[in-house]
């Protein structure tokens, strides 16, 4: 069975407009300024840290941070032109960097090309029908002789009717003119859980008649994800609802909420069991884990469990280093800095946490358990957790702990008596099954022991 290669992927996020450092609005008259080129200065982190695949969040022309759409086929003049984004996904790719942009369809700006002529021409535009809700009985909050739909009550976000041909295949075009002119693999959709399932079911049957193996994945913050991931509509979608587990069962000194969410998600009877859900612990829009963490030798622990739970990890720029950063009530600006490479390495908030998440990385890499395997809880306490993962006659026991000491654990496996199993994470240390239980005499304080029943060398 042909498997996607979203199952072997390594995502890191950059939010370009934060890390080139763009004005925060788009006057629409300066000429286009090439700040996308800095990222390549980045590539050689990437690699070396061993991503594969890069979800760049949004790239065309808006109004201030991108979500507000004026223009889905030029790119924004803050970041450059078509060939500044042509050249930099070529470059990704001749180092083994898959892409993925963000498609922000449910909602456009006010300064969308045609919402612009339905303030100039009223109800005589013929864009009118491309909008939700417009109404002509009324005034909107900001003024306008008509109300509309917005996103969640945000007036500067106006949502499109996809319900009608014309703005559906203006997306559409969108998507292949990306797909032909940038070689994308893929698109994160933006408010999925809001976003017409109807359409989503047509740009999946529109994007994978253009690319076999292009991936699509929602943004879902609740909800059961099957709904938008399933063979009609999306390959997968955020992982809210483990996502905070992540962080705060740390913090409460309580494994078992994590663990409930993984049995829930991927355990025997799990909800979600071979979806390749997209797992984070921050991203642009919340606060960095770091911040979120009250004790911040719990970063490790965290990564531990990120790199081998079931799922596609994602790093957010920057966090790989420990950054810090809480969004404010009037802005989501500290959580989307401007970052120069050279001197982020000179003041890193963290300095260990880098080498452990790269070798967190290789280990991935290098078991098919880890990257495809099932799920199989062994042991939970309040800091201490074991889980299996099998696939295609390799099993890999995990054990966490995110106790400031080392602590001795013992689990039931399914494994022959005398079998050994290898440790990924620690230079090789062997380990035997006896009586049905493997035990294990220290895992180490806030880190963890990945025991591999294969021999592995790492993949590419």
């Amino acid at each position: 069975m042909e498997t996607h290669w979203a199952h072997d992927a390594i995502f890191y996020h950059i939010y370009p407009l934060g890390l080139c450092g763009a004005p925060a609005r788009n006057d629409f008259a300066s000429p286009p300024q090439p700040r996308l080129e800095q990222l390549s200065a980045w590539i050689p982190h990437l690699h070396d840290l061993g991503i594969n695949a890069l979800y760049l969040g949004p790239l065309f022309e808006a109004t201030a941070h991108g979500y507000d759409t004026a223009d889905y086929y030029h790119v924004d003049r803050r970041l450059g032109t078509r060939e500044t984004l042509a050249r930099l996904v070529a470059e990704l790719h001749a180092n083994g960097i898959r892409v993925i942009l963000d498609g922000v369809f449910n909602h456009v700006g006010r300064d969308f090309w045609a919402f612009r002529d339905v303030l100039r021409n009223g109800a005589g535009s013929p864009y009118c029908g491309w909008f939700a809700g417009l109404n002509f009985g009324g005034r909107s909050p900001l003024g306008d002789p008509f109300t509309y739909e917005s996103w969640q009550g945000h007036y500067e976000l106006v949502k499109l009717n996809l319900r009608v041909p014309e703005p559906r295949q203006h997306l559409l075009e969108a998507v292949r003119h990306w797909i032909v002119d940038y070689d994308i693999d893929g698109l994160r959709l933006d408010v999925a859980d809001s976003l017409d399932l109807d359409f989503q079911r047509e740009l999946s049957r529109f994007s994978r008649g253009l690319r076999r193996d292009f991936w699509l994945m929602g943004e879902v913050i609740h909800g059961d994800y099957r709904r938008w991931a399933n063979p009609e509509t999306l390959d997968a979608v955020t992982n809210y609802e483990c996502y905070r587990g992540l962080y705060s069962s740390l913090n409460a000194k309580n494994y078992f909420e994590i663990a409930y969410a993984l049995n829930r998600q991927f355990g025997d009877n799990g909800l979600y069991r071979g979806l390749p859900l997209y797992n984070f612990v921050d991203n642009h829009d919340v606060d960095r884990v770091a911040s979120n963490l009250t004790n911040p030798k719990h970063l490790h622990p965290l990564y531990c469990l990120l790199f081998t739970m079931p799922g596609v990890p994602s790093i957010y720029y920057g966090s790989e280093w420990g950054l810090a950063g809480k969004r404010s009530p009037q802005s989501d600006a500290p959580l989307r800095p401007q970052l120069d490479l050279a001197q982020l390495r000179q003041n890193v908030p963290h300095p260990d946490l880098l080498a452990d998440i790269r070798r967190l990385i290789e280990v991935r890499k290098a078991s098919p358990a880890l990257r495809r395997g099932s799920y199989r809880q062994l042991h939970v306490s309040f800091e201490q957790l074991a889980f299996a993962r099998e696939f295609e006659g390799e099993t890999v026991i995990v054990l966490l702990n995110a106790s400031a000491e080392p602590v001795s654990l013992e689990v039931p496996v399914n494994l022959a008596n005398g079998r050994q199993l290898a440790d990924l994470l620690n230079s090789g240390q062997r380990f035997e099954v006896s009586n049905g239980r493997l035990r294990v005499d220290s895992v180490y304080p806030c880190w963890a022991r990945v025991l591999s029943t294969t021999a592995h060398r790492a993949i590419t």
